[in-house]
């Protein structure tokens, strides 16, 4: 008898209610991949994105389709070339179809000693995505970053990764978290009117992030004096006013080692906001459309 899992799935493009908790045959690690026992899968934008048939300038997806890149769990299963990890190791890293019992991971690291699997599951594609977004946007040691919608996953470590580095960081975010914005070492303020004057007032902006899509890119290029110093992964009509839309993921392995080093110096903690059931994807997929989060949200296998 084939073994069965329980895993989110999707058949057809649209609403979170295309999403259903489905009986399905467990993955198996190829090789250079592991195989873990789901205990907590990250919750993307990306995730909602791609459910929703957004062209993101990935793989074309194959329905029906799985959900969820991150997870967190415990090894149980080693391909082929694998070496330095083994079973019942715990490890955190990005894969395939995570919101499951089981998962096929693809990258990983071993979890920082007194991280929990609930933690753990919240950092790989965030942190990738801050990583490279620094990189991208060319912020050097005593510049100054802008970042439009800084109080959720990308923007919590983007924040702690840019004054780990030397760089000054001012971020907008609703009234409800500038002390959890000033808490990560940023220079915060509200946004809505007035925002581009307050963010004047606190200093001179270097380069700008786009993480929330609410329709600022012409104030950000206004603020950093280029389109070149603008990055959005959130607003896809950005290239249309010059400036870069950043959908495509870099070095997972890389962004794992620095996560990892970062949380074990103590210098990254991006907090659970909320935590849900894999039978309630649909209603992740729905928070996290919503916006406003601070920090992450996973689900529990």
């Amino acid at each position: 008898m084939v073994p069965r899992m329980k895993k989110v799935s999707f058949a057809e493009f649209g609403g979170p209610d295309v999403l259903h908790l489905v009986d399905a045959e467990e993955p198996h690690a190829g090789p250079g991949q592991i195989r873990i026992a789901v205990r907590a899968a990250g919750v993307n934008p990306v995730d909602w994105r791609i459910r929703e048939g957004q062209k993101l300038g990935a793989h074309p997806i194959e329905l029906p389709s799985g959900v969820g890149l991150d997870a967190a769990g415990v090894v149980d299963e080693v391909g082929e070339g694998v070496e330095a990890v083994e079973a019942g190791d715990h490890v955190f890293g990005e894969g395939f179809n995570t919101y499951a019992e089981f998962a096929v991971l693809s990258a990983w690291a071993r979890m920082p000693e007194g991280l929990t699997f609930e933690e753990a599951a919240g950092y790989p594609s965030v942190v990738e995505t801050a990583l490279r977004l620094i990189r991208e946007v060319g912020a050097q040691s005593g510049q100054t970053l802008l970042v439009s919608g800084a109080s959720g996953g990308v923007g919590s470590a983007v924040l702690q990764i840019a004054r780990d580095r030397g760089i000054t960081v001012i971020g907008t975010a609703g009234a409800a978290n500038q002390d959890y914005l000033r808490s990560l070492g940023a220079l915060a303020t509200t946004y809505g009117e007035g925002w581009v004057e307050r963010v004047r007032q606190l200093g001179h902006v270097d380069a700008a992030l786009d993480l929330a899509g609410s329709g600022v890119i012409r104030e950000l290029v206004e603020l950093a004096g280029t389109p070149r110093k603008v990055i959005s992964i959130a607003d896809l009509s950005a290239p249309e006013l010059g400036v870069r839309f950043s959908g495509v993921a870099g070095s997972v392995p890389e962004a794992l080692a620095v996560a990892a080093d970062l949380i074990s110096r103590g210098k990254l903690h991006i907090p659970v906001e909320k935590s849900y059931t894999l039978a309630e994807a649909a209603a992740a997929h729905i928070d996290s459309r919503a916006g406003h989060t601070r920090g992450r949200r996973v689900i529990l296998a």
